[in-house]
């Protein structure tokens, strides 16, 4: 008997699990039926490409690497512009807004994330204010462009500061607000933070307003907004804003979920155990053919092990593959296709504006934070020999347990070798490397491509109290 998988969420989540299923769908016998549903009219789009657009680096159409005609194609039931609005897991059904009713023998949850926006912009209808979470926001905002003179951001996140540079670099005055004390908190330590404050003032002329405060007051202009007030009372400010975007951060879509009686957990996430199956609320057990998996669904942190959200394509598609290989393993009843996420670490890499900016593992306010204390090195040196052309600077830190001297967080700003790095030194997290270890590991050279010893190697030795020999 075919077996029916239905899909709810049409981000790299539920599209990365629908192409897995495509790849392997020869292997079951008696057939697979895909369905997805999707609240956007587009197929698959690259996100992240979204604020290169903006920045004029290509049109936004090109961000749509595979239209619904595509998955059409092979057999998929792809339904855009559509949303379910219940689960039935009793009767192992979903319902559409249409009153449709489908059933499935697995269900694929993958419903995103929704920008937390505050009160004062949830109740204003004026044009030009808006959240930035897909590729309609993404022409909203790119149409409102035309014409504006100030930009105003609220969020210092990846999604907020590449906003932030694409209106700069587009010629507007760009004043970014967020909390204190300094950029990307989840990503890099205040240090490090206030390195790329300082590269977007100087290199792109953003203001940055960096306070516990919040907008309270949204004023417009014939429909259109033009100002945004901040603070109350005496310290209130008021900042000329043509266009308003909301990045200040992302709460999982779990309403279906919870409501469907799928326990959510401390991070706000779905629960889900390592092979990405969800949990009933009030029982112990785990519902084997009902998954979660993507930015609503909440993860274990490899060096905290408390759960958390890591909202990145990175843990995605790890996530994605489990999904497939155990929805494969139950129907053809083969447990050597079963699969497990590993707890997450979170590797993290993003251009802002032409810095490259790199992170995995913990910061040091997340590991004070569950009482691990650290001991940390910084430094600075070139990517190459100072005499070939392209030899840049990067400043590494490298966070290491106190008692243990593993490796658990790394954090890098530069402009070349980042992600590659950030991969790399992943992997030393994962196997336990210490600083010793990393300090009297061999590395390659070549005086066009790496330095004899590697900032890494600088860094290490900082945080065990050795001078680097230079």
């Amino acid at each position: 008997m075919v077996k029916k998988v239905v899909i709810i969420g049409g981000g790299i989540a539920g599209i990365y699990v629908l192409r897995n299923l495509l790849a392997r769908r020869d292997a079951v016998a008696e057939g697979l039926d895909l369905t997805l549903i999707k609240r956007e009219r587009s197929g698959w789009v690259s996100t992240c490409g979204l604020p290169f657009a903006l920045r004029g680096w290509y049109e936004i159409k090109r961000t749509e690497i595979n239209e619904p005609k595509f998955f059409l194609d092979q057999g998929v039931d792809f339904r855009t512009e559509t949303e379910v609005t219940r689960v039935s897991l009793d009767d192992k059904s979903i319902t559409l807004v249409t009153g449709e009713e489908l059933k499935y023998d697995y269900l694929v949850i993958a419903t995103g994330r929704s920008p937390s926006v505050p009160d004062a912009v949830a109740e204003t209808e004026l044009d030009g204010v808006y959240t930035f979470n897909n590729e309609i926001d993404a022409e909203k905002i790119e149409a409102a462009m035309e014409g504006a003179k100030n930009a105003f951001v609220r969020g210092r996140g990846i999604i907020g500061l590449q906003a932030a540079v694409a209106f700069a670099t587009r010629g507007l005055k760009t004043t970014v607000l967020g909390g204190p004390p300094s950029l990307l908190p989840s990503s890099l330590d205040p240090d490090m933070g206030d390195m790329v404050k300082k590269w977007l003032e100087e290199q792109h002329g953003i203001r940055f307003i960096l306070e516990r405060t919040e907008i309270t007051a949204v004023k417009g202009e014939g429909g259109r907004v033009k100002s945004v007030v901040i603070g109350e009372g005496a310290s209130a400010k008021e900042l000329p804003a043509d266009v308003v975007v909301i990045a200040r951060g992302m709460k999982p879509n779990t309403k279906l979920a919870a409501d469907a009686g799928i326990e959510t957990g401390e991070s706000g996430g779905i629960v889900t155990d390592s092979a990405m199956h969800v949990k009933m609320k009030g029982v112990r057990s785990y519902l084997h053919d009902v998954f979660s998996l993507g930015d609503c669904t909440e993860v274990i942190d490899a060096i905290t092990h408390r759960p958390r959200l890591s909202q990145l394509a990175s843990t995605v598609v790890v996530q994605a593959k489990v999904v497939a290989d155990n929805i494969l393993s139950d129907i053809n009843a083969q447990p050597s296709l079963y699969s497990i996420c590993e707890p997450c670490l979170s590797p993290t890499v993003a251009e802002i504006g032409g810095l490259l900016v790199g992170s995995v593992g913990v910061t040091s306010e997340m590991a004070a934070r569950v009482g691990i204390k650290t001991m940390s090195g910084v430094a600075t040196k070139l990517v190459k020999a100072r005499y070939f052309p392209g030899a840049k600077p990067l400043t590494l830190k490298l966070l290491f347990e106190a008692y243990t001297h593993k490796l658990i967080g790394a954090q890098m700003v530069g402009e070349s070798t980042v992600a590659e790095r950030v991969n790399e030194l992943e992997l030393a997290i994962r196997a336990g490397m210490t600083a010793e270890e990393m300090r009297n590991t061999e590395r390659c050279y070549d005086p066009s491509l790496s330095l004899l010893i590697d900032v890494t190697i600088d860094a290490t030795e900082k945080a065990i109290g050795i001078t680097p020999v230079y």
